[in-house]
């Protein structure tokens, strides 16, 4: 990029030469046997290559560039202008911590939060964290914070936790810019700033709710960044949050730091000999460190394997639960389908029951209705006949009088027949006699009220030949003596027959009087007819009563059984997430098995490895053959031994290295095949 930059004072920046001289006599006085140190190496004669150029693009930080030519669009205008200020700040964060390694190594290694080279690392980073942050709207107004992607880390990392409780725990912290201030004095302080920074990075996806597409975060300028921020694990920092007021502090890059002249060259000495110092401080912290965290892994392979073994045998134990409870299922169900086909039969037994004896019961009661209707209606026709033989006995007793007033006429009339009216008399008495007993005999016969009827026709057809009579005797008394031995002749023929008259009267009387008593028997049957049907009834609703009862209780036996399926669908469902859990537990010991051999083989690599020197070595150590100008020497970076070109022609990215770098063929293999086994 060919662009003009404002620096201040210019002699005091130092030439890359003299960072390169610099670089070497460091390289000279001391040499690291780790991995992780030859990078933080590297780096450091990277930033003093890039001192110069990070020194005049540090003034371009936040600003805009020139316009360019009206040829290009807007769109890639946007692009250089984000390219540009993503290398403007990766070369500033270089600075910053180089700058703070050199200062920490002079002084000990033990920062405050006063300390000014460490006070500019966390502005030129919070620099970093909000390149391409995106505006939230919100109530209040628009929200920009780098709060928020920091505390995805608690969700993707569980470590993290702590921080993001200590940070929301403070109540000084009113801001989310003061909160993420904190946040990264306190993972500084933990010395896992860049592991957590590297989370982050692995979930770009998560990220790109926060950050634009060209955001540094986003793009390899921060993999870089955070390749970087492992050297400060060097670093052992003591900051007091308290007190400090992290909400209004104002991050502006102070560049007077960067523009300082080097030390004189006694203090170059003394610098080597405690980065000597400190390089072997780091390392016996990083094998102590080591060795803590192979003994905790060891400890969570022992609680892996009790918990295993616990689980197993509670899976077994829930199996057997479950086979006993499947057998207890298939009993209940044989039982249930015992009761049901049992209840079936006695429903479908009582339905018939009590089908056959409704019709019955609506037979019978046909029956007697027709009997009840036939009795009443001859009930109502005697006592229409009672009261037709009342009303003729009213008419005779009427004529009886009419009669005594005739025969009183005659006796006045004619005293010369008294003897004969006295006889007369007597016959009439007798006459009256027989009616009052007729009376009272039609009194008691009121149930024989048919056949009554034709001894009462006769009885009127007797009276009615009785007055032809009386009319005869009125003739005959004017006729005097002629008449009269007719008339005794003729009254004792009427006797004769009034007797016999009487005589089938009293047998008619007797046969009604035994037609009622059969009557009243048949009654009393029908009536214990009735009473038995009813209590037919009765039983028949009992009987119905108990089978809604067993109905009752067989709904409730198939709720039981509602309920039992129910509990039988939880059962299953519970072993089925059992045996997710187990087959979960199996991953994860798995997994956790192939991260204690990757360690194991780490620490093997750690101490039994070490960073062969290039007059040691005058053959390959595969192909045994000599070095010469034509075969050069090559390190390899995992087990750190020389070989030629061809058997270490291989490359992979290595966890201590942020981009691939030359392996050996055996590490080769053997590297490929743990990420195989770590895949599946």
């Amino acid at each position: 990029m060919n662009e003009d930059f404002e620096i201040i004072d210019k002699k005091q920046l130092p030439s890359t030469a003299e960072l390169k001289n610099e670089g070497k006599e460091k390289t000279e006085e001391g040499r690291w046997s780790v991995p992780i140190l030859s990078l933080a190496k590297k780096a450091s004669e990277n930033l003093a290559l890039s001192y110069g150029n990070a020194l005049k693009s540090a003034s371009l930080v936040g600003f805009i560039s020139k316009p360019v030519s009206n040829d290009n669009t807007a769109k890639t205008s946007a692009r250089c202008h984000a390219m540009e200020e993503r290398a403007n700040l990766m070369n500033m964060m270089k600075l910053s911590i180089r700058t703070l390694i050199q200062a920490a190594l002079s002084l000990g290694r033990t920062l405050d939060s006063d300390f000014p080279p460490l006070q500019q690392f966390f502005v030129v980073l919070e620099h970093c964290l909000k390149h391409g942050l995106k505006v939230k709207k919100t109530f209040i107004g628009q929200n920009k914070s780098f709060f928020g992607p920091l505390e995805l880390v608690e969700k993707l990392c569980p470590e993290a936790s702590d921080i993001a409780t200590s940070v929301k725990n403070l109540p000084e912290l009113k801001t989310a810019v003061g909160r993420g201030r904190a946040w990264l004095y306190l993972a500084l302080m933990q010395k896992k700033l860049a592991d957590y920074l590297k989370v982050l990075l692995d979930h770009k996806h998560l990220l790109s709710e926060f950050y634009e597409p060209d955001a540094l975060m986003m793009e390899e300028e921060g993999a870089v960044i955070v390749g970087l921020l492992v050297g400060l694990n060097v670093i052992d920092a003591n900051l007091c949050l308290k007190g400090e007021d992290l909400d209004s502090q104002v991050g502006v890059i102070d560049f007077s730091l960067y523009l300082k002249e080097t030390q004189d060259s006694d203090g170059k000495q003394d610098g080597g000999i405690t980065a000597v110092l400190d390089q072997k401080h780091y390392v016996e912290e990083l094998n102590r460190h080591l060795s803590c965290t192979v003994a905790d892994l060891q400890n969570k392979i022992d609680c892996l394997e009790k918990t295993n073994s616990k689980l197993q045998e509670e899976l077994a134990a829930a199996t057997d639960r479950i086979g006993s409870l499947q057998e207890e299922q298939q009993q209940l169900k044989q039982q249930n389908e015992l009761i049901r086909e049992r209840s079936e039969k006695s429903v479908e037994v009582t339905k018939e029951d009590t089908k056959v004896e409704l019709d019955t019961y609506k037979q019978s009661r046909q029956g007697l209705d027709e009997m009840y209707s036939d009795v009443w209606k001859q009930l109502k026709e005697e006592k229409k006949i009672r009261l037709e033989l009342e009303k003729e006995l009213e008419l005779q007793i009427g004529m009886k009088t009419e009669m005594e007033i005739a025969m009183k006429l005659l006796e006045k009339d004619t005293h010369e027949k008294q003897d004969t009216l006295v006889a007369l008399r007597q016959q009439l008495e007798d006459v009256k006699a027989i009616n009052l007993q007729m009376f009272h005999k039609s009194q008691n016969a009121e149930s024989s009220l048919q056949q009554k009827t034709e001894a009462i026709s006769s009885f009127e057809e007797k009276t009615n030949e009785i007055m032809s009579s009386m009319k005869q005797m009125e003739e005959r008394l004017q006729q005097a003596e002629k008449a009269r031995q007719a008339a005794e002749e003729r009254c004792n023929k009427m006797k004769q027959e009034l007797a016999g008259r009487l005589d089938t009267c009293r047998q008619q009387m007797s046969q009604m009087d035994s037609k009622c008593s059969t009557l009243e028997k048949e009654l009393k049957s029908e009536k214990e007819q009735r009473q038995t049907l009813q209590r037919e009834l009765h039983q028949e609703k009992d009987a119905a009563t108990l089978l809604k009862t067993e109905l009752q209780q067989m709904e409730g036996l198939k709720k039981e059984l509602r309920k039992l399926q129910d509990e039988k669908q939880q059962l299953e469902k519970v072993c089925e997430e059992q045996e997710q859990a187990l087959q979960e537990m199996g991953l994860h010991l798995s997994q956790s098995k192939l991260k204690m051999e990757d360690i194991k083989e780490v620490n093997k690599a750690l101490k039994g490895h070490t960073w062969l020197k290039d007059d040691e070595a005058t053959h390959c150590k595969q192909c045994e053959k000599e070095f010469s100008i034509s075969r050069r020497k090559h390190h390899c970076r995992n087990c750190g031994d020389i070989f030629c070109n061809t058997c270490s022609s291989n490359e992979l990215a290595l966890p201590s290295y942020p981009k691939p770098v030359r392996v050996c063929d055996t590490c080769h293999t053997l590297l490929l095949q743990r990420c195989s086994s770590n895949a599946s």
